[in-house]
């Protein structure tokens, strides 16, 4: 069964559009379609999740563990460990290796309690 050609009719609400009306439009659909991607991925995380973020950020598999099992102790692995790590790294002009080394070594734990 062939397809009808129904071009036309279907673009015509876009055929009035600038190129610059149509760029916007286009992001204004992509953001409406990952939005609830970008929903589940800030709601839904796991340690495994958490330690192979850390690990792609440079730390071993035995750092990143340890990061994640304090992030978990303390309730903070919601707001995702990569990002606890660089914010930190940031807020205190600091390399995100040095960040995750000052938080294994026990330093700024109330700095992300209290961002």
């Amino acid at each position: 069964m062939e397809r009808p050609d129904d071009f036309e009719s279907r673009r015509g609400h876009l055929r009035e559009l600038s190129d610059e009306e149509l760029h916007a439009h286009f992001w204004d659909l992509v953001a409406r379609i990952v939005e609830p991607l970008v929903e589940e991925a800030r709601t839904h995380t796991s340690p495994s999740i958490e330690r192979a973020v850390l690990l792609r950020m440079g730390f071993s598999s035995i750092e990143s563990k340890a990061l994640v099992d304090q992030m978990m102790k303390r309730g903070l692995l919601g707001h995702g460990a990569g990002g606890l790590v660089l914010r930190l790294a940031q807020d205190r002009a600091i390399t995100v290796r040095q960040a995750g080394e000052d938080l294994l070594a026990g330093r700024h734990w109330d700095e992300l309690v209290a961002s």
